[in-house]
């Protein structure tokens, strides 16, 4: 039998894939949770086999999650769960611990296979994901273009975007259109997540 756990802010899509999940013979939904708080407390204390890990989460990012399991004993093996397709997001997260990848849009089937097979030790990464890690070494902004990389760090230390645009000759427009491919590629919501991001990755140093 699989002890299963919830890691999913949305109540609704929570209770569905209770539903669904708890169908199967060797799936026992043990655990859920709401928020990156309530999904370490919860890991803690249930010590469930697999974890499906929404990425979106209300108060910290799944990536986070995944960062502070690396120091729990007991950490389960990771299924995350999201509608984040980007290739580099798939990346990141399993360079962070993740064993598995799996958008949310898959059939029911593929998604019970998926933890399974990762309850079994495999991994289960999206097509072009292992390119990505194998040309990064699994390094979370190898994604990121040399401009949009130099631009992260500028905004990591505290530049404006006129001051970058006049640093690199560029206009205003290309350094916020540059810092929306930053937040997309790397799944970060804005500039302190840009931030936090840059220094614990030793792009920058405060």
């Amino acid at each position: 039998m699989i002890r299963l756990a919830l890691s999913e802010d949305h109540t609704i899509v929570r209770w569905a894939l209770r539903e669904a999940l708890s169908k199967a013979d060797d799936i026992e939904v043990v655990g859920e949770a709401g928020t990156a708080a309530e999904t370490l407390a919860m890991v803690q204390n249930v010590k469930p086999d697999v974890l499906l890990l929404d990425i979106t989460l209300p108060d910290r990012s799944g990536f986070d999650v995944l960062a502070e399991m690396r120091q729990i004993e007991t950490a389960p093996l990771v299924v995350v769960l999201t509608w984040h397709t980007e290739p580099s997001y798939a990346a990141r997260a399993i360079s962070a611990g993740a064993h598995g990848y799996v958008n949310k849009a898959v059939e029911p089937t593929e998604l019970l296979n998926s933890i399974r097979a990762v309850s079994r030790g495999e991994q289960i990464i999206p097509p072009g994901v292992e390119q990505l890690l194998a040309s990064g070494d699994g390094h979370p902004a190898s994604a990121l273009t040399a401009r949009e990389q130099q631009v992260m760090e500028m905004l990591a230390r505290g530049m404006t975007n006129r001051e970058i645009a006049e640093h690199l000759d560029i206009s205003i427009k290309t350094v916020d259109t540059h810092r929306g491919h930053v937040l997309k590629k790397l799944g970060l919501r804005n500039n302190s997540e840009l931030t936090r991001f840059a220094v614990k990755h030793g792009y920058v140093s405060l």
